[in-house]
């Protein structure tokens, strides 16, 4: 059983169509055919069903499919560990980050890193909370700037800051006059929110039930900028993190806290617990550290390698 033979193998799982893999591996679909049928013959079990034009992975292709992530995040281990003791710093780093985390907390973090290891490839993904976990788990992603706690035994999780969550209004709507509002008296005011299936929507529910309220917003959006747009023209009032409202500073809206309760959320780095820790990956959890802190010197982190 070869290493090319597995990456094949892993590209037909991926895709489940032959032509799309072979065309991602760049190699003719005939090839592609005939090494999982060497493959398959090595194992002595079929490791795809194939009906008319569909492809699905069997009992036994399931079980190589699992254990081939593991073998390839392995030898990824391996090399990251190897290149650290060469002293190289080349490679990639891969993140995931909260939409509201992206605008006001990354930016400052990714031109430092990049000003320090420029040969590093550094990719960055807005994601859902559930979406950063199972891509951190899945080894699609090495680090993930999300909600705490996590509560998964395979993440190890560093805390970075709470943050307040606070209302926003557009210019002459009657709470543009005050500074502050009860969390009860937003059954009143038409919201935009994030839909359902978002972490942050679940936290402000969490929060209306403690005060014994429901919560019906008018409109449902997934983009900021939707969000913020709609709030100008007077369409709606968002709930979104207070730190988001300060980096946006625009004029067109006013903030409002939100007291009794102040919703909030504790935000920090997810990464798996069996992962090595290259310098590069040490530092960008360094460069975020110091955005957090607004500059400050780098604070300790202890981080198991």
């Amino acid at each position: 059983m070869e290493l090319r033979q597995l990456e094949y193998f892993m590209t037909v799982c991926e895709e489940l169509h032959f032509t799309r893999a072979a065309e991602k591996l760049n190699i003719a679909q005939p090839t592609l055919s005939q090494q999982i049928k060497v493959l398959e013959g090595e194992v002595g079990i079929p490791l795809f069903d194939r009906i008319g034009k569909k492809t699905a992975l069997t009992e036994a292709g399931e079980i190589l499919y699992k254990h081939c992530k593991q073998i390839f995040y392995e030898l990824e281990q391996a090399q990251a560990a190897i290149g650290e003791l060469n002293g190289l710093e080349r490679g990639r780093l891969t993140i995931g980050s909260l939409l509201t985390c992206m605008n006001y907390l990354l930016p400052p973090a990714l031109v430092r890193f990049k000003a320090l290891y420029p040969n590093i490839k550094l990719s960055v993904h807005g994601l859902r909370t559930e979406e950063i976990e199972r891509s951190i788990l899945e080894n699609k992603l090495d680090l993930g700037l999300t909600f705490l706690p996590n509560g998964n035994d395979e993440l190890e999780e560093i805390s970075l800051y709470t943050e307040e969550l606070a209302l926003a209004v557009p210019k002459g709507h009657p709470l543009a006059i005050k500074s502050a509002v009860n969390f009860d008296q937003i059954t009143n005011i038409p919201l935009i929110l994030m839909p359902e299936n978002y972490q942050l929507r679940q936290l402000i529910k969490g929060y209306a039930r403690t005060v014994g309220i429901t919560i019906n917003p008018a409109l449902e959006l997934t983009t900021l900028e939707s969000i913020i747009q709609l709030t100008e023209k007077g369409m709606g009032a968002p709930i979104l993190p207070l730190p988001y409202f300060e980096h946006l500073n625009n004029q067109d809206i006013k903030v409002v806290k939100i007291l009794n309760p102040t919703p909030q959320r504790e935000i920090g780095i997810i990464y798996r617990k069996d992962k090595f820790m290259c310098t590069a990956t040490r530092a960008f959890i360094g460069e975020v550290t110091k955005a957090v802190a607004g500059g400050v010197e780098e604070q300790a982190i202890n981080i198991n390698p």
